[in-house]
């Protein structure tokens, strides 16, 4: 599963309003409904905020990755915010992240779900790749930076 073939420049926000984490997550979950990804806003509101309750999804690195499962969601949905201040997220390096991606499946659909956290994870490891987002100037500019990173590094 290709991050391409998931999102959208509509689905990707460059500096995000919000400066706390539950805010950043809603604001990110407004991507999705606004895109028509999702059918009930509250139901993966809950399930993205009870998965973090469990763990912070803060992987370190100034990223993280909020997920969950809902049966609003009908496929595998992504997106992408690029705070322009750090949020703190509990992550696992206690430190503020400013790359936050958010998926969220339909939860029959644990395979891909799982393919496309690790293909994000992949993808973040790279410091060179972390910085380009963070200087992306717009959604286009942010797209066309993991378009490329994915061509150049993973295959399928």
């Amino acid at each position: 599963m290709k991050l391409k073939n998931i999102l959208a420049e509509n689905l990707i926000k460059i500096h995000l309003s919000s400066q706390e984490k539950r805010l950043v997550i809603e604001e990110m979950i407004d991507l999705l409904v606004q895109a028509g990804c999702i059918k009930d806003r509250n139901d993966v509101l809950k399930a993205v905020l009870d998965r973090e309750a469990v763990m912070s999804t803060g992987v370190g690195d100034e990223v993280a990755i909020p997920h969950g499962k809902s049966e609003a969601a009908p496929a595998i949905v992504v997106a992408l915010g690029i705070a322009k201040k750090p949020v703190e997220f509990q992550a696992m390096d206690d430190r503020p992240v400013r790359i936050i991606w958010l998926l969220v499946g339909p939860p029959d659909q644990t395979g891909p779900h799982l393919k496309a956290l690790s293909r994000i994870s992949r993808l973040m490891h790279k410091p060179e790749f972390r910085e380009q987002l963070l200087e992306a100037k717009n959604s286009k500019d942010a797209l066309s930076t993991i378009i490329r990173e994915e061509e150049k590094y993973l295959e399928n």
